[in-house]
């Protein structure tokens, strides 16, 4: 992946002018995005730049809303700026969409839930499609 190319996606999804303070965020999103990768992926596939820049997007947008400072009024309302009007939310959308386009270069992820019945009981569900 090219670094370089990534950081400017990231400048554009995320309108943040000074990247080179996020350097530590653009490397984390880009080795997550190299430890997604399917077998036999190629590396310098330009969607993974932009998968890569999007998942950058996403970390910052996350500590954004972790530091939000949202306004409410004295009835509980809740006052809308930009800093609190849902950025992470598309910078969720985003990603999913990167996510869905490089489908067929990184591994598909898994879920796992969890029950609290028997081992029986979670068969008995299983087989009886509940």
């Amino acid at each position: 992946m090219n670094i370089e190319s990534v950081t400017t996606l990231f400048q554009l999804f995320s309108g943040e002018d000074d990247t080179e303070k996020y350097q530590p965020i653009i490397s984390l999103a880009v080795s997550e995005t190299e430890k997604m990768l399917a077998d036999g992926a190629d590396i310098t596939d330009v969607r993974l730049e932009f998968l890569c820049a999007a998942i950058a997007n996403y970390r910052l947008q996350q500590i954004n809303a972790a530091h939000d400072r949202s306004e409410s009024t004295y009835a509980g309302k809740l006052v809308t700026s930009p800093e609190n009007s849902g950025a992470l939310g598309y910078a969720e959308k985003l990603l999913a969409d990167y996510m869905n386009l490089c489908s067929g270069l990184i591994k598909p992820r898994t879920f796992v839930f969890m029950s609290f019945g028997s081992e029986t009981e979670v068969q008995e569900n299983a087989q009886n499609g509940s």
